[in-house]
């Protein structure tokens, strides 16, 4: 029997998963304990707007199934959302993701090497004030977190790691930069050792995710991963 659930609060992990790995993982988990979760989803970009032209791109699917793997027994969703939507800015895949699920709430999950770009990206101001932000520190990138160009506008909307749980409660623009666990693994380092790591990575035929789901209707072992 169908149950309808009560709201859920979901972190958006965005990027081109290539490949997905450990690091990926550890950091939704670490962020579900932080910001109080209930799930991360994975949203693997069909193709990123500032990498576009990257020689060493693997394709979706087998981009998808790495991810998939990475996932498993977690509380981590991974979606194709941007490529069966055919949204190629995160703004616009908030925006719909927001339509599609008006009764949860969703937070982005951002690494401190993204916030560098951040001011690049397609309405980047506009995003603030569709979703709060979680910026996870990074190894190098820490440091100059707050010097970023971003932050220049951020500065006035960043919150206190000890209101990391009632991110609910805010207003968007808000920002909370959170200080998990380091995880130097890196996508660019795996791809430098095993550059054929793709070769390896079988397709998988998967159920559809939960974000495909009708709106309040869900089962309730749909808030756990395959």
């Amino acid at each position: 029997m169908l149950a309808v659930c009560a709201m859920a609060r979901i972190g958006l992990l965005g990027g081109s998963f290539n490949p997905a790995h450990q690091g990926h993982r550890r950091i939704s988990l670490a962020a579900m304990r932080a910001l109080g979760l209930d799930e991360v989803w994975w949203l693997v970009s069909p193709g990123n707007p500032l990498k576009e032209g990257a020689k060493d791109m693997a394709a979706a699917e087998v981009r998808l199934a790495s991810a998939r793997r990475m996932a498993r027994r977690a509380r981590i969703q991974v979606s194709d959302f941007e490529a069966r939507e055919g949204t190629r800015y995160t703004i616009d895949t908030v925006k719909r993701l927001k339509r599609r699920f008006p009764g949860d709430r969703f937070i982005w999950l951002m690494g401190a090497d993204n916030l560098r770009n951040f001011h690049k990206w397609r309405d980047w101001r506009d995003l603030t004030r569709e979703v709060p932000i979680a910026v996870i520190r990074r190894p190098g990138y820490d440091r100059h977190a707050l010097a970023v160009r971003a932050m220049g506008w951020l500065r006035r909307f960043v919150r206190p790691p000890s209101q990391a749980k009632c991110w609910t409660e805010w207003s968007a623009p808000a920002i909370i930069l959170l200080r998990l666990p380091r995880d130097p693994t890196s996508a660019t380092a795996i791809r430098a050792h095993d550059p054929n790591w793709h070769r390896r990575e079988q397709p998988s035929v998967s159920p559809r995710p939960r974000v495909a789901m009708p709106l309040s209707v869900r089962r309730p072992l749909d808030r756990t991963s395959n």
